[in-house]
């Protein structure tokens, strides 16, 4: 049972630092330019929700190629 509770922490903490990476990265892009002026808050609501796609599936891609290595060392030692 502690091996899931630490599992669940390390992915929740992947995830969430993907995500931040994620919205950082977002804003180097000028998006302001495709939408109409003073909507600011639903330019951060695209962005918030851009960075959680992007972030859930780096995090998501990086944490499979870890069991997957895991696994692959697993079977061959």
């Amino acid at each position: 049972m502690h091996v899931y509770g630490i599992d669940a922490l390390i992915r929740i903490i992947s995830h969430l630092a993907m995500i931040y990476l994620a919205f950082w990265g977002l804003g180097a892009l000028r998006i302001e330019a495709f939408f109409k002026h003073l909507h600011t808050t639903q330019i951060r609501l695209i962005l918030v929700l851009m960075a959680v796609a992007i972030g859930y599936t780096a995090s998501s891609f990086f944490l499979e190629i870890i069991v997957l290595c895991k696994n692959l060392f697993l079977t061959v030692f």
